[in-house]
């Protein structure tokens, strides 16, 4: 049975590179912050576990889905009695991954997700995930994705396509002085991405960003919770923190508003080839 109104939290936190074990200390405590406020769900940040600028430690800190992190974590949603979603490095066949792990109020592993979109470098860093992934649950279906997947307008569409009722981003947007003072990318620009995606498939969004500053880069933060009509229910600022709410996927002003944002059933997709 789906809960009917979950609540969600989008936990923003800067994780270290390299240091899995004082990045678990640090999930745990905020995890536990949220499940104290009564989250069902809590997503965490794009290699949450690992740290992001890891290509030179890979060998060494990528684990199996059923790794020691990975029981950590497992543990954590079943003490808290929650879904946990985390971001780390998943070693596989003999691949490394960009990966999220779903776990569980159980402990059990719910779903595994690699990255399709790997920008930049990361090429170099992962094999690419070859599947879009849309997860059965008892909050809804979860359509889950990482960082750059939510820069493709198709792949976020697939997704609602597929039955997603809520779309997730575990992520790490960073910019430089380049990026930022000549061209504008931002935590605004960020969090305008996010509200897009939910408004163009009418679907519920939230994204997990990476807070702070490595390697040359910031992290823009600007974690939320965003509803169907692009409106931020709640947003985490530029700081460590968690943005929460809860999502109602049935209620008479969702109805209303959506039998006036009928965008999707509005294409022309005869015109768009």
């Amino acid at each position: 049975m789906t809960t009917p109104a979950p609540r969600v939290a989008a936990i923003q936190m800067r994780p270290i590179s390299g240091d899995i074990a004082g990045n678990l200390d640090k999930i745990d405590m905020w995890v536990r912050a949220a499940a104290a406020i009564g989250v069902d769900m809590a997503i965490l940040p794009e290699n949450a576990v690992t740290g992001y600028f890891i290509a030179d430690q890979l060998p060494d800190l990528a684990e199996a889905a059923d790794g020691p992190s990975a029981k950590r974590l497992a543990s954590l949603a079943s003490e808290c009695n929650l879904h946990l979603v985390a971001g780390t490095a998943l070693a596989e066949g003999g691949n490394v991954y960009d990966a999220q792990l779903m776990f569980g109020p159980d402990g059990g592993l719910i779903a595994t997700y690699r990255k399709a979109h790997l920008f930049s470098v990361e090429r170099d860093w992962y094999a690419a995930g070859d599947a879009p992934m849309v997860v059965e649950t008892a909050l809804g279906r979860i359509g889950m994705t990482i960082c750059y997947d939510l820069m493709f307008p198709e792949y976020i569409r697939r997704l609602t396509e597929l039955g997603a009722d809520i779309v997730i981003n575990s992520t790490n947007w960073i910019s430089d002085s380049f990026q930022h003072d000549v061209w504008g990318w931002s935590g605004e620009s960020v969090l305008a991405l996010a509200r897009t995606r939910a408004l163009e498939n009418g679907v519920w969004l939230a994204m997990a960003n990476c807070t702070g500053p490595e390697a040359g880069f910031t992290s823009l933060g600007q974690s939320c919770v965003v509803a169907p009509s692009g409106k931020v229910l709640a947003a985490a600022g530029n700081g460590e923190g968690i943005a929460h709410a809860e999502i109602q996927y049935q209620s008479d002003d969702l109805d209303r508003w959506r039998s006036i944002a009928t965008y999707r059933q509005d294409r022309r997709l005869d015109l768009y080839r």
